[in-house]
């Protein structure tokens, strides 16, 4: 293969052309979504199994993405390979099954040949085809149209317009029974406990906060000299003032300390109460973490004391919340 010649401004025409005629594949879509579209839907929602998206190649890529797509949005799914079912995989169709079948020309033959199987199972089957008359069309319960005018590819031959539209089409039938089935942010997170939008919605407070000893408390006629070792002490740059059975009444901080420097306060003779700031931000051990990221960032504070209908019961740090990975 010999290089061709070709300057920035071609590289720069071709590369938006593949984007204009594949944005031109995905917005033709939308006017073909009617009464087939909501029959796959309902579908999928009275399936009492699994949904199996299935394709090849390139529609084999898409496919991937689509059962996985299905799968982080409430649809139970998965991927089989055409070749492999043909080879014992068709053994993960059951009854009760559903069976989504990716491919453009709708006669790829590692899907065509497992057709038999599905049919015989009684699975439905649903083809995403540019095909309306192939055999794999034929053979569908519900076939979703995504055929296309053209490829981006220069020379009509790389799957690319088609895969981008079957993409789109995947991402609607899942996002509409995602809808349907009342799934929320939360049980997205439940799906991806390792992401970051897991972190955030399913990290609580006490799950980072440091409790017992770790925590810095003062009785409130405790000298500020002493308040200061157990500052140091524990790290967090300031302690909880509590009284009988640890019931906060206040907290001493830095800034708390400054300012009773500024007014050269005895450090040997004063009681923390009389410099403490009475009535601190605290926060819940019961709210999301992401809760107290909010207060930190609210007030220009670094860490926060816990509180339980006013019992303290532990305290946090921007340092806490950022190895929780929720910051």
């Amino acid at each position: 293969m010999t290089k061709s010649a070709i300057d920035d401004a071609r590289l720069l025409s071709l590369a938006r052309e593949v984007i204009e005629i594949e944005a031109v594949a995905v917005q033709r879509l939308a006017p073909r979504l009617g009464p087939e579209f909501l029959r796959a839907c309902h579908l999928c929602l009275n399936c009492q199994g699994r949904i199996i998206v299935t394709g090849m190649g390139k529609s084999g890529h898409i496919a991937h993405k689509i059962a996985a797509t299905l799968a982080s949005t409430g649809s139970p799914s998965f991927f089989l390979h055409p070749g492999e079912a043909s080879h014992g995989d068709a053994g993960m169709i059951t009854r009760g099954d559903l069976v989504i079948a990716v491919s453009n020309s709708g006669e790829t033959s590692e899907i065509t040949a497992i057709l038999p199987v599905i049919k015989r199972l009684g699975v439905p089957l649903v083809a995403m085809t540019g095909n309306p008359t192939s055999l794999l069309a034929r053979s569908a319960e519900i076939v979703l149209d995504v055929g296309i005018d053209k490829e981006a590819c220069p020379l009509q031959l790389a799957p690319t317009a088609s895969t981008t539209a079957t993409l789109a089409m995947g991402d609607a039938l899942a996002l509409a029974l995602s809808e349907a089935r009342g799934f929320t942010a939360e049980d997205f997170a439940r799906s991806h406990p390792a992401g970051s939008l897991g972190r955030r919605l399913l990290l609580h407070v006490s799950d980072v906060m440091h409790t017992g000893a770790e925590v810095p408390k003062v009785r409130r006629d405790t000298l500020l000299d002493d308040a200061l070792v157990e500052m140091t002490r524990k790290g967090f740059g300031m302690t909880a003032v509590v009284g009988p059975g640890d019931r906060l009444i206040g907290v001493f901080t830095d800034g708390d300390l400054r300012r009773a420097l500024d007014h050269r306060v005895d450090l040997h003779g004063t009681h923390v109460e009389h410099v403490m700031t009475a009535d601190p931000k605290t926060v819940s051990p019961n709210v999301l973490a992401a809760e107290a990221v909010h207060v930190l960032e609210q007030y220009k504070i670094t860490a926060l004391l816990v509180v339980d209908d006013g019992w303290l019961v532990g305290v946090l740090n921007v340092h806490d919340l950022l190895r929780a990975g929720v910051m």
